[in-house]
């Protein structure tokens, strides 16, 4: 059994560390590097690809290949349009949220370092109260302190640039974990701290486990979809966030009802593999660990995709971490949830036998 409380200051010094770090999709080098450093006590090697997915690895040798999963990017902009007068016009990196950028500081990268910028927005007393102009992706505009085109290119700006937010890690009422890019930064975490469980409790597999950070989900889960050709695995468990579906303005009857603290969610859809799944609920309720259902309609819109249907099929199941707020710089999650997530995919590859068969007529 893994130990009732799982995460320590070292690897909650490691968490916050991880998620203040910019990883914008395309350019997750950095963040790379961080969850590297840290799991390189826990694996026998690495193994990365072209476009920048790091999996760590026990057991390399194994025929038998187990994958867990998360990914590594967050949203973010680009610049898009420089003015004469030096304001910045931006398009979308993912799915970054335009009525959220009002307002928001910002961080240019360049090649001269971090530019500091702000999305401007027309004061209340200026806007046609009659008829308010709403955020949207041709009126959202950067503000650099400059005035002409010139000192914006002096700054190292220039279209092309990727823009992040700079909101850091808080924690709310000491078990609410706060920050942008938790979708799904929270997930890279989880994952290393099933490799550390594993190596601490001295825990031997019989078959390969590829710890695997993939790139690029937000943009079409193009990561994943490379390096699931490279390992060729029998089995992937995925894990991503979902929504907590009791904030207000949410609909359950159409986004089904999930919510903080209630535990991990694990998916039924088409590219769950049935008995995979039912052997992660078994693992749940022999454990202990509470559990919530989602039902996702013809595609989970995760990196489970990508792996369920390459290479011929792959076995591929998802547990989710629910998240308030998500695509926002206030996404939201418990503690419990984030230890019962490690805990249900450490005790499921305990209950993985070498040359599992999770048939579909089994």
């Amino acid at each position: 059994m893994a130990p009732k409380s799982i995460l320590n200051s070292k690897s909650l010094t490691f968490l916050e560390q991880y998620l203040n770090n910019a990883s914008p999709t395309g350019y997750e080098s950095e963040g790379q590097k961080l969850w590297m450093d840290y799991l390189k006590p826990y694996v026998d090697t690495f193994i990365t690809d072209t476009y920048g997915t790091v999996v760590g690895i026990i057991n390399p040798d194994a025929p038998y290949k187990v994958v867990i999963e998360g990914h590594s990017d967050e949203i973010s902009w680009y610049v898009n349009y420089i003015t004469d007068n030096g304001l910045l016009y931006v398009i979308r990196n993912g799915g970054s949220d335009h009525q959220i950028a009002p307002s928001k500081r910002v961080n240019i990268h360049t090649k001269k370092g971090i530019v500091k910028g702000v999305f401007g927005w027309p004061a209340i007393h200026t806007r046609n109260r009659g008829k308010e102009e709403t955020a949207r992706i041709d009126n959202l505009f950067i503000d650099i302190g400059c005035s002409t085109k010139e000192e914006v290119d002096k700054m190292g700006v220039h279209v092309g640039c990727v823009i992040t937010y700079p909101d850091e890690f808080m924690i709310l009422n000491e078990s609410k974990f706060v920050c942008r890019a938790i979708d799904n930064r929270m997930g890279g975490f989880m994952i290393a701290q099933v490799a550390r469980l594993l190596h601490e409790n001295k825990k031997k597999l019989p078959f390969g486990l590829y710890i695997t950070n993939a790139v690029q989900e937000e943009v079409g889960l193009r990561g994943a979809e490379m390096i699931t050709n490279t390992i060729r695995p029998n089995v992937a468990i995925v894990t991503d966030v979902c929504h907590d579906t009791t904030t207000p303005m949410i609909e359950k009857k159409i986004e089904g009802e999930t919510q903080i603290g209630k535990g991990p969610v694990i998916t039924y859809a088409p590219a769950v593999q049935n008995n995979l799944r039912e052997l992660i609920i078994a693992t749940a309720e022999a454990n202990k660990i509470p559990f919530q259902r989602l039902a996702s309609s013809r595609v989970t819109g995760t990196d489970t995709d990508a792996f369920a249907y390459s290479n011929g099929g792959v076995a591929s199941a998802l547990i989710s971490l629910p998240l308030r707020y998500m695509h926002t710089t206030v996404e939201m999650v418990h503690r419990d949830d984030v230890e019962n997530v490690i805990k249900l995919i450490y005790e499921t590859l305990l209950k993985i036998e070498n040359n599992a068969s999770f048939s579909y007529f089994k």
